[in-house]
């Protein structure tokens, strides 16, 4: 008797043939299992202490190591079932992973040490993995742009010379100023990369950008500019609609604004600091240590994504496109979404130049999570009023390792190493987890993440690392 699609019936089959079927069976399990114990030898699949995950993410190119780790089978291969769930806004995304509701998402870098130090929703979350480097533009209205251009130099082709500085904003704001109207731009979130990014530009060509302070979290105290938060996905709607004068978020949403003829994107962050760090992938510490080998698997997976993004010169972008493209993912036109993913950033219309580290998933260790990196973000928060009294070199130090998480992204990098599926180069394993200090910043002014509070007090605007904000005025401590 055997059973055929699940009935059973009975059948007559000679004992040669079966024989012969039977030697080949055999044949073919030996070499299965010579497959596999080849397989073993180099790697153990990780034991998953949980295999169905729920990920969160924000509509933006940069949640591409989520999506291809899933597409491509990244997720599976570590034996784990992952769902992605696109969240309404970064607050809601952040509640989520601190409520369980979410195991973990794509973040805003300054988010998981944010959260940590108590601004906003106090919880201790941790990241053991950067999902990419810079990303982001700063995008102004027509009419703003207009008004800029007789400030902005030119070269022999007639084009704006790049990049463009904040200066030439300035006159734009002075003007509205003088008439008496505010100037507003749009940020995603108080603790994001834009709002840290829009601030250090504008404030690179003598603009204040504001302060926060205990009792006053808008940002907006002593403003030139007046910031405040408008979701990615809502930022070009908001510009045409004349609520904000321009913005700064991640793509597509700068090159939409070009696509619908609506603003000028003026600068990328890969302008402002070159190779900067941009999103994390975001956990509980408690996930972390209630579940270590999901993590380390999770972190394995995120790695070969950015790999397969990276990889042969982008030769994989345009995949990535179409995937990202999907409604269940970014949902803009493949077309928007290339216009930056694919190596171009395009300014204004028909000013198309080739950038090709607009997106940087993997090389130059963009998924390493260095301490030298939270530092800076801590600085800034430090800068604007967000972190309200001083703080020693040491704090910021401490604060970035409670944080970011390198032990657990280099565990899993060995795995991989082992596992034949990374390269030893491919990893700064000799590191200390801060990078050199660096100098690549559209003002020219060098950041030491080891020397915190000597690079507050050399920035021209922004608190000093003694001063705190009283009021509507900077006071001394």
């Amino acid at each position: 008797m055997t059973k055929i699609a699940g009935c059973a019936r009975a059948t007559r089959v000679s004992h040669f043939p079966l024989l012969l079927i039977g030697s080949g069976l055999l044949l073919m399990a030996a070499l299965t299992w010579s497959i596999i114990s080849a397989t073993s030898s180099k790697a153990e699949m990780l034991d998953v202490e949980k295999d169905e995950l729920k990920f969160g993410f924000i509509k933006l190119t940069d949640m591409a190591p989520l999506a291809i780790a899933k597409e491509k089978g990244f997720f599976e291969d570590e034996g784990l079932f992952v769902t992605l769930e696109p969240q309404a806004n970064w607050k809601v995304l952040l509640d989520r992973v601190i409520t369980g509701e979410l195991d973990g998402a794509h973040m805003l870098a300054g988010q998981p040490l944010a959260a940590t130090i108590g601004f906003g929703t106090k919880a201790h979350v941790i990241t053991p993995f950067s999902m990419d480097l810079n990303g982001n533009g700063i995008t102004v209205s027509n009419e703003v742009w207009e008004m800029m251009k007789p400030h902005i130099p030119t070269g022999a082709d007639g084009k704006p010379e790049h990049p463009i500085q904040a200066s030439a904003l300035k006159k734009v704001v002075d003007k509205f100023k003088a008439e008496g109207k505010p100037f507003k731009m749009g940020m995603v979130f108080p603790v994001s990369t834009h709002n840290y990014e829009l601030r250090y530009w504008l404030a690179s060509g003598g603009l204040n950008p504001g302060y926060y302070s205990k009792d006053n979290v808008s940002g907006q105290i002593m403003a030139d500019v007046l910031l405040s938060v408008t979701p990615p996905p809502q930022m070009p709607a908001t510009l045409e609609a004349g609520t904000i004068n321009g913005y700064c978020v991640g793509e597509p949403w700068n090159q939409q604004a070009v696509f619908k003829g609506i603003g000028v994107p003026v600068i990328t962050d890969y302008e402002i600091w070159k190779d900067n760090p941009e999103k994390v992938f975001g956990i509980t510490k408690e996930f972390a240590d209630k579940y270590p080998n999901t993590t380390l698997a999770i972190t394995k997976a995120l790695i070969r994504a950015g790999q397969w993004l990276d990889e042969n010169n982008n030769a994989n972008r345009q995949e990535a496109v179409e995937i990202l493209a999907r409604s269940e993912y970014v949902g803009a036109d493949a077309e928007v979404i290339a216009n930056s993913m694919t190596g171009t950033f395009e300014y204004e219309k028909g000013d198309k130049r080739d950038v090709p580290d607009f997106n940087v998933f993997f090389r130059y260790f963009a998924t390493y999570p260095y301490y030298s990196d939270a530092v800076w973000y801590l600085t800034q928060m430090r800068r604007w009023g967000q972190i309200a009294d001083a703080k020693s070199d040491e704090w910021y130090d401490t604060t970035a390792k409670s944080v970011y998480r390198p032990d657990i992204y280099l565990k899993a990098a060995e795995m991989l190493v082992a596992d034949g599926l990374a390269k030893k180069a491919d990893f700064p394993f000799d590191t200390d987890g801060y990078r050199p200090p660096q100098t690549e910043f559209i003002d020219g002014i060098p950041f030491d993440g080891k020397k915190p509070n000597a690079y507050i007090d050399n920035l021209p605007i922004g608190l000093k690392s003694k001063e705190t904000v009283t009021g509507n005025k900077v006071a001394t401590q």
